[in-house]
């Protein structure tokens, strides 16, 4: 199963909270409670995404954490990355030499393509669409739509 890890699922939580607070300075603690997670773990998110430029820090008192950019212009590309790096199906779709058998693997090109696809999909999905409710999912059944529903 492919899937990013809790410290990701945990950004972009922060992140979608940070995007909701139009630009209110907010503390980890606040943000903790907000989010309904531990002090430590956003603290630790919120250092990692300060560097990549998508929330700004401020110290002081009244200091605390901002969303450096409107939700709307941040993807969940950018919070993936900002805590795991680039994103990539493989090794071998990112960097080069990693893999024994790179020379004669036919594969690598096909793993790039898909990493792209992935890649891309996940740059189309904004914090502010990940803020919005979802709406139920469809299934297709003979030809007939039906919401799902949720037991």
């Amino acid at each position: 199963m492919l899937r990013i890890s809790k410290l990701t699922d945990y950004a972009i939580l922060v992140m979608v909270e940070l995007g909701a607070s139009q630009g209110e300075v907010l503390s980890a603690q606040c943000l903790a409670e907000r989010c309904g997670l531990e002090v430590p773990t956003v603290s630790k998110v919120l250092k990692m995404l300060v560097p990549s430029g998508l929330v700004t820090s401020f110290r002081g008192a009244s200091g605390g954490y901002r969303a450096a950019h409107a939700p709307e212009r941040v993807s969940v590309a950018a919070v993936i990355s900002a805590i795991e790096g680039p994103i990539a199906m493989t090794e071998c779709s990112v960097h080069e030499g990693l893999c024994s058998v790179e020379a004669s693997c036919s594969a690598r090109d096909n793993w790039q393509k898909v990493s792209a696809a992935v890649a891309g999909a996940l740059e189309n999905i904004s914090l502010a669409d990940m803020s919005r409710p979802s709406t139920p999912p469809r299934d297709r059944v003979s030809g007939l739509e039906i919401a799902t529903l949720n037991a």
